[in-house]
């Protein structure tokens, strides 16, 4: 997830500061009114648009509001906003519901590779998106889900493993280590499921709706064949973004070591501390986790550029956002003159009681950086390597493709839902912005988003921060070895694996029909 930063917007998300926006225009042929009945009652007409600032917060309940309204401001925003807003097909929102017209505004062309463009297209609950974001609290278990399948098409077998827990939740009071697979939810078998009462007792069980919820996982410990039960009780917890912070004693000297799971507000103080400790320890090298970090702020993965590269970002541009030909010269979130986004090198201030605004970050002064990535390393973690690259650091890719997304959102709440729709690409010092196929590690790279680097498949049965762990080790022995040597890959684990992104049981999952696509939502459809 990529998310953009604003301090000037007519509305705002609670204390973060992050953009939504009663919209300045309308474009694509309006004549600014839409055909009414009444003077307050709006209608369908095709490729007419109104000013979505009319239509905000119209919503179901309200005296002129309507399942109607919320859709028809939709569809402006989306016409003013969306980065290929002449790709939408301008449909009637008459057979549709409030959900499922969103998610037809949208492109369905596709990148060179033959994947969808556009696969990050959803929506969720304000209020919960504001608890997510602002304190990186949700309802669940602490559990990070990473969901495999062996074809991406079909919603069956399906396997659920967990790479990753939070500390201080319950499934680490239960000891519940990475890699163990959840054979069962409430006793519906994870991989067989395939009626509607199943995959909704799945859903209930892995994304629980209520505090106390009793949920019964029957799991299975990496490497072991016999099962156990174990009840788990959901309630609020909070994500620690930045873990496993550590230095690894080299013959080349002290390398670092941080997990770094998502561009949350509350990543702030987390990032600061990890970079101050290990520029105490005067290391040569850093390996960044990146392998779950699914994006978020831009502004936190600018700083943390400047935290990696130091006096090499001054003057440079982290990013320079590109928003769709109707606004060439503005943002139309924002309303200010486009220009490049430097690299950060003062707090912002997100945990507000913790870490003033307008204080120097530290810095490490790198001239490269090991970063560990799979398919879910996406968005606002792309641009760090991106960004990096654009500067001339050095940037070495150990693990798996990236996700592919160059493009971000200004997330917009609009009568209790919060939506997020592609509204900016970014690019480099550069200029470089194309990869929307992901960045892909290569010891022989060819072209711009092929990375120098080496391709390891991901490995469940080691913890994270373990020297041993595939993905670091092969990190250790090539920062060791001017030869940039890499560990052997079989020939069946170099492509790419087909599978739905890691997610916590705060976030969410839909899997479109459609080959290679990948969707976020709040459930698991039932295949058909």
């Amino acid at each position: 997830m990529k998310l953009s930063l604003n301090n000037s917007v007519n509305k705002t998300l609670s204390a973060i500061i992050l953009t939504s926006t009663v919209l300045l225009s309308a474009c694509g042929g309006s004549n600014g009114s839409y055909s009414t009945t009444t003077s307050n009652t709006y209608t369908w007409v095709a490729g007419t648009f109104v000013d979505d600032s009319k239509l905000d917060n119209l919503c179901i309940g309200t005296s002129n509001g309507s399942a109607l309204t919320e859709k028809l401001w939709l569809r402006s925003w989306s016409d003013d906003t969306y980065l290929w807003y002449n790709e939408i097909d301008d449909q009637s929102p008459a057979a549709f519901s409030i959900s499922d017209y969103f998610s037809e505004l949208k492109t369905n062309a596709l990148t060179p590779s033959g994947k969808l463009k556009d696969q990050f297209h959803f929506s969720m609950s304000t209020q919960e998106w504001n608890l997510l974001n602002q304190s990186g609290a949700s309802l669940g278990f602490g559990i990070n889900y990473h969901f495999q399948q062996k074809d991406v098409s079909l919603a069956i077998p399906r396997k659920i493993t967990i790479s990753y827990t939070d500390p201080n939740t319950p499934a680490s009071i239960e000891n519940i280590s990475r890699g163990t697979i959840i054979i069962a939810v409430d006793g519906v078998n994870v991989e067989s499921a395939d009626d509607d009462t199943s995959i909704a007792t799945l859903n209930n069980g892995l994304f629980p709706e209520s505090e106390g919820q009793e949920v019964v996982f029957t799991l299975q410990n990496f490497g072991e064949s016999e099962s156990f039960d174990i009840t788990l009780i959901a309630e609020k917890v909070v994500s620690t973004p930045v873990q496993h912070v550590k230095t690894i004693d080299t013959d080349n000297g002290k390398v670092g070591y941080l997990q770094f799971n998502s561009h949350i507000a509350t990543a702030e103080k987390g990032l600061v501390d990890a970079i101050t400790d290990l520029e105490a320890e005067n290391i040569s090298d850093l390996v960044l986790d990146l392998r779950y970090n699914g994006g978020g702020l831009l502004d936190l993965a600018s700083q943390l550029g400047y935290m990696i590269a130091g006096e090499a970002t001054i003057g440079k541009t982290f990013e320079k956002l590109t928003f769709n030909d109707k606004y060439p010269t503005k943002n139309p979130v924002t309303g200010s003159t486009l220009q490049p986004s430097p690299f950060h090198s003062q707090t912002i201030g997100f945990n507000a009681g913790l870490l003033s605004a307008g204080q120097g970050l530290p810095t490490l002064n790198l001239t490269r950086l090991f970063v560990l990535t799979t398919a879910n390393t996406c968005s606002a973690s792309e641009s760090l390597m991106n960004s990096l690259r654009g500067i001339d650091i050095e940037v070495i890719q150990i693990g798996e493709t990236t996700c592919g997304k160059p493009y971000g959102f200004y997330p917009t709440p609009n009568c209790g839902t919060t939506y997020f729709s592609v509204q900016f690409k970014g690019e480099n010092e550069q200029g470089f912005g194309d990869y929307a196929d992901g960045f892909m590690p290569s010891q022989t790279p060819s072209f711009q988003s092929e990375v120098q680097g080496c391709v390891v498949v991901d490995d469940f049965s080691k913890t994270l921060g373990d020297e041993t762990e595939a993905l670091l080790a092969a990190a250790l022995i090539y920062s060791a070895d001017d030869s940039r040597t890499c560990p052997e890959v079989s020939a069946n684990k170099q492509a790419r694996h087909a599978f739905i992104p890691n997610i916590t049981d705060s976030a969410f999952i839909l899997e479109d029909k459609r080959p290679q696509s990948v969707f976020f939502n709040n459930r698991i459809v039932t295949p058909k």
